[in-house]
């Protein structure tokens, strides 16, 4: 993975964002991603392999103090992560650490087996 806080190119695996040019790239197609969508998924691949409060990314992100009430990370990393699985379904890239936060890792989607009787 290479990683840049200065506007340089972000890679993991498939999934590549261009901050200069406020755009992230599935497999090399264009994701479909709102500002704050962008600006979250840059925010976790910034601080990859490591887990991210929910406080950290509220004010990275939105840049304000966090409100423990407010679960705006939590719906933004919703929407942004079923993006994610629609354009690469074979990679899980956001993973969720409950009571601590959210970690970038792309690593290869589990296959579900259908148990046959």
């Amino acid at each position: 993975m290479e990683a840049a806080t200065d506007g340089r190119i972000l890679r993991a695996g498939e999934l590549e964002i261009r901050p200069e040019e406020f755009l992230a790239l599935a497999d090399g197609r264009p994701l479909n991603l709102t500002a704050r969508e962008l600006e979250l998924l840059k925010a976790l691949m910034e601080r990859a392999g490591r887990i991210v409060s929910r406080e950290e990314l509220y004010v990275s992100v939105w840049g304000e103090p966090y409100r423990k009430s407010d679960r705006s990370v939590d719906v933004y990393v919703g929407k942004l992560r079923q993006k994610l699985e629609e354009a690469a379904p074979h990679h899980r890239f956001i993973h969720t650490h409950f009571g601590f936060g959210y970690r970038f890792s792309p690593q290869p989607a589990e296959r579900s087996f259908t148990r046959l009787s």
